[in-house]
C-alpha cells in the first residue's frame, strides 16, 4: 500500500522498535524516565532552549503553550489557515477561555506585518488583551522566510508580547534551508516540535522553552490528561528518530519534487504547488470520488479533493511516486478513450 494522505501515516523502522524494546523506563509523571529525561534535554540544546517536556500530540503541545502563556480572555494571534487555529478542535477557547484572532495569510502562512501591528490590543476593557502570537514552520510544506521570523518576533518582544511556533514539521525546514534547529527556533518564547510526521516515531511531540515555562506546561499537561508513565519507551522511538531519520527528509523532498514534476505532465489535472515533502494538485471536482476509488483499488490511498495534498514520508520510495503518477496518468487517459455519445 502506497499512503500519501499524510506524513503522520508513518511505521516506525525494526531499528526504532529495537530502541524502543530494550528502553530504560520510569515514570516521568514523578520525573523518573530516564530516556524521557534525556531526549527532553538532548532537544532543549539543540534547539537553544533551557528545557522540554514531552506531549503525546503536537495538538496538545501548542494547546499547553497557549495555556500557558495566555490567561482566560486573552488572545492569541494566528493565521486563518493556521494548524493551531483551523485543526486542533478550537482547544485555546474551548479550554482555555483564549480568544483567538485569525489573520489572513500569504501562501507561504506569513501574515502581513501591518496586520498582526494593527490586530494588537492592549489593556482595554473592552478588548481581550493580546499576549500572544503564534506562527507555523513549515506552512503547508513551505518554509517560512527567516527574516520575515525576525520582523514578527521582534514586534512581538518591542509590544511585550510572547511569541510560540508550531514547529511540527520544522525538521523539514531544517533540513531544506540547512539552518539548524537553533537558528529556526532563535526568538520565540517556545516551539512545538513533532517526531510522529516525516521523522517517522509513532508517537511524540516536544515542548521547549524556559525552565519556568516548562514547569507551568508541565502542570497544563497533567491538568489536560498528557501526564504518561513509563513513556521511556516512546521518548526512544523519538530519539532514534532524531539520530538517524533527519537527514534522510531529503529524500522526501525530492521524491516530492519527482512526483510533481511527473503529474505535471498530466492532462486533466494541474500541480497548484510544491514544497518540501507536500505537492498541491487542483482535481476537476467530477473526479474526485472517481480517481480516489481507481486509486484505492490499486493500492494506493490519496484523499482526492479538489485541492489534492500528496505528502511524501518515510515510507515512500521514488519507485512509489513513479507508480502513482503513472496511475493517476492512466485514470485520465481512460477518460479519453471512452466513448462519448452525442
Amino acid at each position: 500500500m502506497i499512503d500519501l494522505r499524510s506524513d503522520t501515516v508513518t511505521q516506525p523502522t525494526e531499528a526504532m522498535r529495537d530502541a524502543m524494546a530494550i528502553a530504560p523506563v520510569g515514570d516521568d509523571v514523578w520525573g523518573d524516565d530516564p530516556s524521557v529525561a534525556a531526549f527532553e534535554a538532548e532537544v532543549a540544546d539543540r534547539a537553544g532552549f533551557a528545557a522540554a517536556a514531552f506531549f503525546p500530540s503536537g495538538t496538545q503541545s501548542n494547546l499547553t503553550a497557549m495555556l500557558v502563556h495566555c490567561a482566560r480572555g486573552d488572545e492569541v494571534i494566528a493565521g486563518q489557515r493556521s494548524h493551531i487555529y483551523r485543526d486542533e478542535g478550537g482547544g485555546a477557547a474551548v479550554l482555555g477561555g483564549i480568544q483567538p484572532q485569525p489573520l489572513a495569510q500569504q501562501a507561504d502562512g506569513r501574515m502581513a506585518l501591518e496586520d498582526i501591528a494593527e490586530a494588537i490590543k492592549g489593556d482595554d476593557i473592552h478588548h481581550a488583551r493580546t499576549r500572544l502570537i503564534a506562527l507555523e514552520n513549515t506552512f503547508q510544506g513551505r518554509v517560512l522566510p527567516q527574516d520575515y521570523v525576525q520582523e514578527v518576533t521582534g514586534l512581538a518582544a518591542e509590544r511585550g508580547l510572547a511569541c510560540h511556533l508550531d514547529g511540527a514539521r520544522l525538521f523539514n525546514a531544517s533540513v531544506a534551508t540547512g539552518k539548524s534547529l537553533a537558528e529556526l527556533c532563535a526568538g520565540f518564547d517556545s516551539v512545538s516540535l513533532c517526531f510522529s510526521k516525516g521523522l517517522g516515531a509513532p508517537v511524540g511531540s516536544l515542548l521547549v522553552g524556559g525552565e519556568r515555562f516548562i514547569a507551568a506546561a508541565r502542570r497544563w499537561r497533567k491538568t489536560l490528561g498528557g501526564g504518561m508513565r513509563q513513556s521511556g519507551l516512546l521518548a526512544a522511538a523519538c530519539r532514534y528518530a532524531l539520530h538517524h531519520h533527519v537527514e534522510r527528509l531529503a529524500d522526501d523532498h525530492r521524491h516530492a519534487r519527482q512526483l510533481a514534476e511527473w503529474l505535471g505532465g498530466i492532462e486533466g489535472i494541474g500541480v497548484a504547488g510544491q514544497a518540501t515533502n507536500m505537492v498541491f494538485l487542483d482535481v476537476p471536482a467530477p473526479h474526485c470520488a472517481a480517481l480516489e476509488g481507481f486509486l484505492a483499488e490499486r493500492g494506493i490511498l490519496i484523499a482526492v479533493r479538489p485541492r489534492t495534498r500528496l505528502v511524501t514520508h518515510l515510507g515512500v520510495s521514488e519507485s512509489d511516486v513513479r507508480r502513482v503518477a503513472t496511475e493517476i496518468a492512466a485514470y485520465f487517459a481512460s477518460l479519453a478513450q471512452e466513448p462519448t455519445t452525442e
